[in-house]
């Protein structure tokens, strides 16, 4: 094992293109970034093509000149950029008084040196639906640039060992991904719905079982510290107190996406392991005629569905079986939130609400998928809530401005499914609200004045400046990809394990 580390250790010094302990100048953002998607893909290729090796000699990759010029880059152009952690600075303060240059090199050589220690992050509580607040941590700017580098380098590696059920956070997935699967699936029999959710997942993660998958990949110990060094960095309050971090990886932190990933893959393990006894059609077939469930997860960060093709009570045992793998890790399934669903009654997953109905004029049962209530219900109160923080005296251009970005985006989100009836409502409630903001505006007009002045073609105008118009945008079926997601570091994606046929 000695001599295969030190044979790993001279290719991962071969894989800079340029010395990284030299006084070279710092490289443009085009140069780092190529340089580090060579360094991505070498280990990522070396995590595929060997299961089990462990990474040493990895540390010297943090400070890397490009790997830390990219990770700026990504921590300055974050909107969490103007956000300052406890000591007061943000991103334009280094840019603008201590200097990039500067500061990046200060960084590597604290880094080189070992004397780096990230500081406690700042606790603020943000609202959550249904009035309650959860916890959100904001790291210093020097923290951010340190978690982005070793996510830089740590992501390749760990993306070799992730399972295709989960879609959260990880690079070249999205949500719809997660729910063309679930679509998929339900449109072929499974129809029993474990709805999971992990009570308060970022505050309670082990730190233990945790770092231990960490080891399992990483045999450089400086990189092990260093991540333990940001789990037990400490949290300030909003009150001023400062309290030891014991468990959990702060909710905002760059890094605690990966880390939260790299911990519930034990609840993907362990589906992957029972999808691998079902993995062929004739073996599901097989399971059914002899009273056995089929089941499939689908996870996206800490959120999960699994469906089953079996009875109510093959759903319970699948719930239970969830929440012993998690206990482990000190993650518990929440029993207000985690339910068990049949697919004709509906659930809700991701903005989405799933359900199979009756198609109308026929005698046929298919899945559909809507935008749900809560989802239009969020953007509603959105529109609300810009049109009375708008004051009056703007021009009407102000606020189309304000209102336009946040339509298009909800839109094209839901744009996958059967959402033209709620895009239509969206479009008569935005339009209600713009009218009463001009009525509001203009009490003395009457409507002729105002619809000739503002509403052009009855849709609200002023010069250039036109509304976003929900009822234009045309809605589609998301395609269900699979396993055929390609991954930003090889060129070659593999057969689908799943296709349409034979999915029973």
């Amino acid at each position: 094992m000695a001599k295969e580390g030190s044979q790993f250790a001279a290719r991962e010094r071969n894989v800079r293109s340029t010395p990284v302990n030299t006084g070279e100048p710092w490289p443009s953002l085009a140069e780092a970034e190529q340089r580090v998607l060579r360094i991505q893909t070498k280990l990522h290729q070396w995590a595929v093509e060997d299961p089990d090796r462990r990474f040493d000699d990895l540390y010297n990759l943090i400070y890397d000149p490009a790997v830390l010029a990219l990770a700026w880059q990504r921590v300055r152009s974050n909107r969490g950029a103007r956000s300052a952690g406890v000591d007061g600075a943000t991103a334009h303060y280094i840019s603008a008084v201590k200097g990039e240059q500067v500061f990046l090199s200060g960084l590597r050589d604290e880094l080189k040196a070992r004397r780096f220690r990230p500081m406690p992050v700042r606790e603020t509580m943000i609202p959550k639906p249904g009035g309650k607040r959860r916890r959100l941590g904001i790291a210093t700017v020097t923290d951010r640039v340190v978690q982005a580098a070793l996510k830089l380098v740590l992501e390749p590696i760990f993306e070799a060992d992730f399972k295709p059920c989960s879609y959260g956070f990880r690079p070249g997935r999205r949500a719809h991904d997660a729910i063309a699967e679930i679509y998929h699936f339900c449109s072929h029999s499974y129809e029993w719905i474990v709805e999971g959710d992990i009570e308060a997942c970022f505050e309670s993660i082990s730190h233990s079982p945790l770092l231990q998958r960490v080891r399992s990949r990483i045999g450089d110990k400086r990189v092990v510290a260093l991540v333990k060094a940001f789990l037990k960095s400490g949290i300030l309050a909003e009150g001023g107190e400062l309290r030891d971090s014991d468990t959990g990886a702060p909710q905002g932190g760059i890094l605690s996406p990966l880390l939260s990933n790299i911990a519930l893959s034990v609840l993907d393990e362990h589906f992957a392991k029972a999808w691998e006894t079902m993995s062929t059609p004739s073996a599901r077939k097989w399971r059914r005629r002899k009273g056995r469930p089929n089941y499939r997860l689908v996870r996206y960060a800490d959120d999960w569905v699994a469906m089953v093709a079996g009875e109510r009570a093959d759903a319970e045992r699948v719930r239970d079986g969830a929440a012993a793998v998690l206990l482990p890790m000190g993650l518990r399934l929440s029993e207000a939130k985690t339910a068990i669903t049949h697919i004709d009654h509906g659930f809700d997953f991701l903005g989405v609400h799933i359900q199979r109905h009756r198609k109308r004029g026929s005698a046929q049962r298919f899945v559909y998928t809507y935008p749900s209530k809560a989802a239009l219900a969020a953007v509603t109160g959105k529109v609300r809530r810009i049109c009375r923080e708008v004051p009056r005296n703007e021009p009407l251009a102000t606020l189309l401005r304000r209102l336009s970005p946040t339509l298009r985006g909800w839109t094209n989100y839901h744009r996958y499914g059967v959402s033209k009836a709620t895009f239509q409502y969206l479009c008569s409630y935005v339009w209600h609200r713009v009218t009463a903001w001009l009525r509001r505006k203009h009490p003395k007009a009457n409507w002729k004045l105002l619809r000739r002045r503002y509403l052009p073609g009855w849709w609200p105008t002023e010069d250039e400046v036109v509304l976003f118009n929900p009822s234009t945008v045309a809605v589609t079926r998301y395609r269900y990809r699979g396993q055929r997601i390609p991954s930003p570091w090889t060129s070659t994606t593999p057969a689908p394990a799943t296709t349409r046929k034979g999915v029973n």
